[in-house]
C-alpha cells in the first residue's frame, strides 16, 4: 500500500511503472494474480512469477543458522532466497530495460528484488527500506544494498537511527519521508454504525492484519482483563481487517472483516480510540489514518516507532505492560478533554508532516539528488 500509494501520486508529474511478484500473502509467495501486466490507478503494473513458493522448513532451518552467528555472505544470499519472493525473472527484465528507467525505487530492503536492484544498478537507486526492528538489519548481506544505493528515503527517525547503527551509511544522502494516506473521505457516520450495528455503543478500534506479529495476541489479553477490571460501561473492542489468528469468542470483541475504505475511515473517526498493538513497525500509517479524523490513539511503546510518533505528535498515548494499558485506556475513555486534546494535537502533526504535497516535495528532492536534473514539481526541499 505505501507503494502503491506513492506511486499513483508520482504518476501526474512522471512515467512510473511498478514491477511486482504476483504473489497475494507474504508467508507462502505462491502465484495468485495473472501474468502480465495491467493499468491501476494510472499506474502500469508488471507482475512476474516466483520461481518457488517458500518451504516454511527449509526456510527455518537456514533462518536458524544465520540467525544464531556469523555467517558467510553466500549463506545469507542462499536465506535471501528461501525467504521469497525469489523472482528472477523479474531482475532478468530489469537487466534488459534497466536503460528505459532514470530511477529504481526498490521498496523493503530485506527481499531478493531490492538486494538485486542495488547490487546490479546502484547509480540510480533509490532505496525505501520499511525497516523495522530486525536481526536481519545488522545482516553482512546487506551492507551493499545500505551502503551502495544513490539515496535511502526513511519512514522516521527511529528507521534511520537502526540503519545507521547497524550498517554505518552515514555517508549515503538520506531523507525522512514517511508516506501520506489515501485521499478519500470518510463515510457516514451514523450509516455506517448502523450498517454494522453499533449505534450508542461506544467502543475502541484495531486496524489491520489481526496477527501475533502485529501484537494482536496480547492485545485480546489485556482488552479482556480490562473489561473484567473496569466498573460501569465498558466499550467494544472491533476489529477490522483479515484474521490471521482466532478472534476470541468475546462477547465485547466484534471482527468485521474487510470494509471499504470509506467505511474504514467513518468507523475510525467513531471510535473512542485506535487501539495499535504492534511492537515491530517502520511507519504506522493506522496512526495517521486516526489523526487525519482527529482520534486518539493508545500504542505500543515498546515499539521505538510508535512510541515516537506519539511523542512528537503528542496524539496518543503508549503502553508497555497490561497495567499500563488498562490505565491509559481508562484515562482515555473516561476524559473527554484529554481524548478530543489527543486527537485535535494528531490531526495538526499529520497535516504538518504527512501531506502530499510534502511527500512528493521530498521524493523530488531525492529524484534531483540522484540525477542532478531539477524535476517539475517545484523547488525540492533541503535533504
Amino acid at each position: 500500500m505505501h507503494c502503491r500509494l506513492v506511486a499513483e501520486h508520482l504518476a501526474s508529474d512522471h512515467q512510473v511503472e511498478v514491477l511486482s511478484s504476483r504473489a497475494l500473502d507474504y508467508i507462502s509467495w505462491r502465484d495468485h494474480y495473472p501474468a502480465g501486466q495491467e493499468e491501476i490507478g494510472g499506474v502500469l503494473v508488471r507482475r512476474f512469477g516466483v520461481r518457488r513458493p517458500r518451504d516454511e522448513r527449509r526456510f527455518g532451518l537456514i533462518s536458524e543458522e544465520v540467525f544464531a552467528g556469523p555467517t558467510p555472505t553466500e549463506k545469507q544470499q542462499v536465506w535471501l532466497r528461501e525467504q521469497g519472493p525469489y523472482v528472477p525473472s523479474m531482475i532478468d527484465f530489469l537487466k534488459h530495460n534497466a536503460d528505459n528507467y532514470d530511477l529504481l525505487i526498490p521498496y523493503s530492503f530485506r527481499y531478493y528484488h531490492s538486494y538485486e536492484a542495488v547490487r546490479l544498478f546502484p547509480h540510480k537507486t533509490i532505496l525505501v527500506p520499511t525497516a523495522e526492528p530486525d536481526p536481519a538489519v545488522e545482516l553482512s548481506v546487506f551492507h551493499q544494498t545500505f551502503n551502495n544505493c544513490r539515496a535511502i528515503l526513511y519512514n522516521t527517525p527511529e528507521s534511520m537511527d537502526l540503519i545507521q547503527k547497524a550498517q554505518r551509511n552515514q555517508s549515503v544522502p538520506g531523507l525522512i519521508v514517511g508516506v501520506g494516506i489515501e485521499d478519500r473521505s470518510p463515510g457516514e457516520l451514523k450509516e455506517v454504525l448502523k450498517r454494522h450495528s453499533l449505534e450508542d455503543k461506544p467502543y475502541i478500534i484495531y486496524v489491520g492484519r489481526i496477527d501475533k506479529n502485529k501484537g494482536c495476541d496480547r492485545m485480546f489479553d489485556y482488552f479482556t482483563s480490562f473489561i473484567s477490571q473496569t466498573d460501569g460501561p465498558k466499550p467494544y473492542l472491533i476489529l477490522v481487517g483479515n484474521s490471521i489468528i482466532d478472534v476470541p469468542d468475546h462477547p465485547m470483541i466484534r471482527h468485521l472483516g474487510f470494509v471499504s475504505a470509506e467505511d474504514k475511515l467513518a468507523l475510525i473517526k467513531g471510535a473512542r480510540v485506535l487501539v495499535m498493538p504492534s511492537h515491530l513497525e517502520s511507519l504506522s500509517i493506522v496512526l495517521l489514518e486516526a489523526w487525519s479524523c482527529r482520534t486518539a490513539v493508545l500504542a505500543n511503546g515498546l515499539s521505538d516507532v510508535l512510541r515516537g510518533q506519539c511523542l512528537r505528535s503528542n496524539g496518543g498515548l503508549f503502553y508497555r505492560s497490561e497495567g499500563e494499558f488498562i490505565v491509559c485506556l481508562q484515562e482515555i475513555l473516561s476524559n473527554e478533554f484529554l481524548r478530543n486534546r489527543l486527537g485535535s494535537l494528531g490531526n495538526r502533526y499529520f497535516r504538518m508532516n504527512y501531506n502530499w504535497k510534502l511527500i512528493r516535495q521530498k521524493y523530488e528532492r531525492a529524484f534531483e539528488l540522484v540525477t542532478g536534473r531539477t524535476t517539475q514539481a517545484g523547488t525540492p526541499i533541503p535533504a
